[in-house]
């Protein structure tokens, strides 16, 4: 026989559920605010003793109006977050199974795609699936099998909110760690959010990319297009995360399609750089100013790139000089449109200069006496002083440095080298 107190600890339950039964919207989220700010924290024993045993009951209930109502945004934030209460209960992963059998982690994908709901209320459902994925492998393995890598990814490139995003970067991160089987799903989801419009998004991806490259293995070679392509970002942090990740790419067997890439990003060709604009102006023949822009940028961040993998190893310098590097870096410098150009492949051209022999032989015979001594004596700020001939000059170089001769140059500056 139960005691008079478990009695009257069922009676409470019963009357409270009753009361949540019944109740309309208000009320509901009355008891919703209540449950929060009391249980918010606890344990699966602390919960089963505020509910007399009977917790499953109110998560049942919890769920069946999560299921009715998400779609109308009902209560969904406090709602969301009562649920959270249960999941992340210590020693409460019965509670994780009950909202599981229900379609749980379905529901909460559909919500991120619904445009109509508040970013704080899908954040919220971003959190929920992290407690999911935390479980193990064969959560992880369920989100993913009910296209959750697609949700994610398109989410994180269309929310306007850096703390959404930053948590579903979390959750992917996730679940590209721990789960062979779906590894290269989510590897190829991050690659394709490098496409979208959103720096933010663009740049959670690149750091996450970087944390899954010794794991993908071959599928590196689909990675070295689209991160050249970011490349034309006017954002410091995209272009900063994209170099940090073609970095990692180095000790990958695409590192000879990456370097040929980088350097033929130093001389754009003419029909990328003039490109007709219908959209600012009515006359279709007017060039508009936003393409050039965008890959004279890129050139920019090419030529820093370039100088920045040079510096990794010797043997990264000699394959991008054999390349023909120096006859790109030269362009770059000689583009009076683009003062960055300008200033990044100046430093980076300083670099090979400095580190052989013959490349200075070969730029101070371009440049001449005068102009290579301004450029030795000030590689951030010699090219302000120059003229559109000598620009000229720089921009239809030919310099071509014989392959066997850098390497002998290599060589004999690095003879640690082989």
């Amino acid at each position: 026989m139960t005691s008079v107190k478990e009695q009257e600890a069922i009676r409470k339950l019963l009357v409270f559920l009753r009361e949540w039964d019944s109740a309309h919207k208000v009320a509901r989220s009355c008891i919703l605010d209540n449950f929060i700010k009391s249980n918010d924290g606890k344990t699966e024993p602390e919960l089963e003793l505020e509910f007399s045993q009977g917790a499953s009951l109110f998560l049942a209930r919890l769920t069946v109006w999560l299921r009715m109502t998400y779609v109308y945004s009902t209560c969904l934030n406090k709602l969301l977050k009562s649920i959270g209460i249960f999941l992340s209960a210590a020693s409460g992963h019965r509670y994780l199974l009950e909202f599981l059998e229900i379609g749980g982690v379905v529901i909460l994908l559909e919500i991120l795609g619904l445009n109509h709901l508040k970013q704080e209320d899908k954040r919220e459902s971003v959190k929920l699936l992290q407690l999911v994925a935390d479980a193990g492998r064969k959560y992880k393995e369920l989100i993913c099998e009910s296209y959750g890598v697609q949700s994610l990814t398109a989410f994180l490139a269309a929310s306007d909110s850096a703390e959404a995003q930053e948590d579903v970067q979390v959750l992917l991160d996730s679940l590209g760690h721990g789960n062979p089987k779906y590894q290269n799903q989510v590897y190829k989801g991050l690659v394709a959010v490098l496409l979208c419009t959103s720096p933010r998004a663009q740049q959670l991806a690149l750091q996450t990319l970087r944390s899954m490259l010794d794991m993908v293995g071959e599928m590196a070679s689909v990675l070295v297009e689209p991160v050249l392509g970011v490349l034309c970002s006017v954002h410091l942090g995209v272009q900063y995360e994209a170099i940090q990740l073609l970095k990692g790419l180095l000790a990958h067997q695409v590192r000879p399609t990456l370097l040929k890439g980088l350097v033929a990003l130093l001389t754009p060709s003419g029909k990328k750089t003039l490109a007709f604009c219908d959209e600012t102006s009515q006359d279709p023949t007017t060039l508009c100013p936003r393409e050039p822009v965008l890959v004279y940028v890129q050139q920019a961040a090419a030529a820093k790139a370039v100088g920045v993998l040079a510096k990794e190893s010797a043997e990264v310098a000699e394959e991008l000089i054999q390349l023909k590097v120096v006859h790109g870096l030269m362009v770059a410098v000689g583009n009076l449109d683009h003062v960055a150009s300008q200033r990044q492949a100046s430093i980076s051209l300083e670099y090979f200069v400095h580190m052989f022999p013959f490349v200075e032989e070969c730029v101070k015979k371009a440049l001449g006496h005068t102009l290579f001594q301004r450029f030795m004596d000030s590689p951030e700020t010699w090219y302000t002083e120059m003229d559109p001939v000598q620009a000229e000059e720089l921009a239809s170089n030919t310099v071509d440095i014989p392959r066997d001769l850098a390497r002998m140059q290599s060589t004999e500056t690095n003879p640690g080298v082989s």
